[in-house]
Order: structure tokens, then C-alpha cells, then sequence
């Protein structure tokens, strides 16, 4: 699914009038959606990076609600509900920098040659645990495929060789990711 530019700007606004009307206590603004792609449900993270850092990223692996809802929510849960940091203040936004990724439905692998650095994503699951990364990490820390693989098995909680274990399941996809520029 390719975005146009119209249509990232779309998500881009939306993203930041959902925070702005959460944090100003305001009712969040009416909306009229006139594509069929932001209509379509589909899975989708937002990312928020105040000067640079990582202030909040929360998102739905899988396709729940239309790609514009699904951006209003997550970028709320972004601000507010990231539990590695505090609530987003007002006097933070003008700091901010929005990045969302949309993305398209997970493949399960059973090779870890097929894991693209800086195409795909890595999803993985073994018992209660699991952890994503989206593709642009592994390009921003200038990771291979098996440091990719370790980390998102720390952020999955598990060891870090785990994905090893024919009792890890593995799953790859890929987004399509834009924002503001830092």
C-alpha cells in the first residue's frame, strides 16, 4: 500500500490535533475522511522524539480499526500511556517530532535469511512474551540481522539468544514510515 503525500500529511494532522485537543482538554476534532486507504484497517505505530529522543511509541501490530483511528488513538497513547515515560506536558509540544509507520500484515518465517535489515521489522513471541521493533530501528542503530534479532528478544523480555529456540516464533513485516524531520 503506498500512501500519497496528501494522505501522510492526513495522518501527520491528525496525529497532532488528537494530541492537542487531549492535552488542552478539548473534544477531539470532527473528521472528514475522503480516502479509501485511510478507511482501510490496518496496523500502525506512532512515534513521538522530543529533540531527537524517543518521548513515546505505541501502536497495533495487527488491523483493528481504520488507519485514521487507528493514528487518532495511538498517537493519545503515545503522549500519555507510554509506560516508559511520564505524560506528555503542554509546554512539550512545540518539541515535538511525529513519525508513523504504517504497517502491512505479519508473515511468519521459519529462515532468518529472510529478515531484510532496514525493509522488514521483526515481531517476536515465545510463551506470554513478545516484542516488536519497526524496520527504521535497526537502520537508526546501525544494526545486522542478528543484533536486530537480539534486541527485539530483549525488548520481547527474553534472552537474547532466544530467537534461536525452535520454541520462538518469529515474524517479519514491513512499514511505511514518514514524519516531521528531526
Amino acid at each position: 500500500m503506498e500512501l500519497t503525500d496528501r494522505e501522510k500529511e492526513s495522518l501527520l494532522d491528525i496525529a497532532k490535533n488528537a494530541i492537542a485537543a487531549e492535552i488542552n482538554h478539548k473534544k477531539m476534532p470532527e473528521l472528514k475522511i475522503d480516502s479509501e486507504i485511510l478507511r482501510q484497517k490496518r496496523g500502525a505505530f506512532v512515534t513521538l522524539k522530543k529533540r531527537g529522543q524517543l518521548r513515546g511509541c505505541i501502536g497495533y501490530i495487527k488491523a483493528y480499526k481504520p488507519l485514521w483511528e487507528t493514528v487518532q488513538e495511538m498517537a493519545i497513547a503515545a503522549a500519555f500511556h507510554d509506560p516508559r515515560f511520564p505524560s506528555l506536558k503542554s509546554g512539550e509540544l512545540d518539541n515535538l517530532t511525529f513519525e508513523i509507520s504504517v504497517l502491512s500484515p505479519l508473515r511468519r518465517i521459519k529462515d532468518i535469511n529472510e529478515i531484510e535489515v532496514g525493509k522488514h521489522g521483526l515481531y517476536i513471541v515465545r510463551g506470554f512474551n513478545s516484542g516488536l521493533l519497526l524496520p527504521q530501528v535497526a537502520i537508526e542503530y546501525e544494526w545486522d540481522r542478528e543484533t536486530f534479532l537480539k534486541e527485539t528478544c530483549h525488548k520481547a523480555g527474553l534472552p537474547s539468544q532466544a530467537w534461536m529456540d525452535a520454541e520462538t516464533e518469529i515474524y517479519i513485516f514491513s512499514a511505511d514510515y514518514f514524519g516531521d524531520v528531526d
